[in-house]
C-alpha cells in the first residue's frame, strides 16, 4: 500500500510538472504575439528565449538570432546558434551569420556564409558582399568572377547603400561592382591607373553622386600624378 501511494504522488507530481510547463508554453507562446503585434523587440526576445528554454526548437533559435541580428546585436544572435558554417542550417541561420560575423568584423568567417547563402540562391546582392569581403582578404583576383556576374545581372532598380558618410547614400548597385571592378584593375597591375579610373567613370557616369568612387577616384589620380616634393618647383 505504501508503495502503490509513492508511484501515485510521482504521478500526480509529473501530471502537475507536464500541465505547468504546457501553461507557461501558451502563455509566452501568447505573450510572443503580443509583443510582435506591439512592436515590442526586448519582449520578443524575452519570449522567445522562455520557449526556447521550455520547448527548445532549431527554427525558434534561428528566429530570436534573426531578431536579435535585425536590432545590432550580433554578438547575441552568434552567441544563439553559433559561428561555423553548417551545411543543415536554415537559410535564415546562415543569413544571420553572415551578416552578423561581417558586422563584428571577421570577414574570412563572414564570407563562408555569404558564399553558403549564394549556392543556396544566388543573386547579384550577395555577389555583392562576395566580392567586397574578397577584395578585403586580400583575394581579389577570385573577387572578379562574382563582379562579372553581379555586373551582367543587376537590374536597373537595384540599389546599395554605403555609410562612409555622416549621412548614408545609396547608389545603383551595378555602379557599385564598377566601383569594385576598377579596385581589382588597379590591385593586379599597379601601372593600369588609367583603366582603373575609366571603370571608375562608368560607375560616375551611373551615378555622379557616388561619394566613394570620387574618392577613390582621388586617390589613383593623385598615384598617378603624385604631388612635387617639398621645394621642387612643377615645371
Amino acid at each position: 500500500m505504501k508503495k502503490f501511494s509513492i508511484i501515485l504522488l510521482l504521478s500526480l507530481c509529473f501530471s502537475a510538472t507536464a500541465q505547468t510547463k504546457s501553461d507557461l508554453q501558451k502563455h509566452y507562446e501568447a505573450f510572443y504575439q503580443e509583443m510582435r503585434l506591439q512592436g515590442d523587440v526586448n519582449g520578443v526576445i524575452s519570449a522567445l528565449t522562455h520557449l526556447n528554454v521550455i520547448a527548445p526548437s532549431k527554427q525558434r533559435k534561428d528566429t530570436l538570432a534573426f531578431v536579435y541580428a535585425n536590432n545590432n546585436q550580433h554578438m547575441q544572435a552568434l552567441n544563439t546558434i553559433g559561428i561555423e558554417k553548417e551545411v543543415s542550417d536554415s537559410d535564415m541561420a546562415v543569413q544571420v551569420k553572415a551578416i552578423s560575423l561581417k558586422a563584428l568584423n571577421q570577414p574570412k568567417r563572414a564570407l563562408e556564409q555569404f558564399e553558403e547563402l549564394f549556392k543556396r540562391t544566388p543573386n547579384p546582392y550577395l555577389a555583392y558582399e562576395i566580392a567586397d569581403l574578397k577584395i578585403q582578404t586580400g583575394a581579389n583576383s577570385d573577387a572578379v568572377s562574382n563582379i562579372d556576374y553581379g555586373i551582367a545581372n543587376a537590374k536597373d532598380d537595384m540599389k546599395y547603400a554605403f555609410y562612409e558618410r555622416q549621412q548614408p547614400y545609396e547608389v545603383p548597385l551595378k555602379a557599385a561592382f564598377l566601383h569594385l571592378k576598377a579596385l581589382t584593375i588597379y590591385d593586379n597591375n599597379k601601372d593600369n591607373v588609367d583603366a582603373a579610373i575609366a571603370k571608375i567613370d562608368e560607375a560616375l557616369a551611373l551615378d555622379p553622386n557616388f561619394n566613394l568612387a570620387s574618392l577613390s577616384k582621388q586617390a589613383l589620380q593623385s598615384r598617378k600624378n603624385p604631388p612635387a616634393p617639398a621645394g621642387e618647383k612643377k615645371q
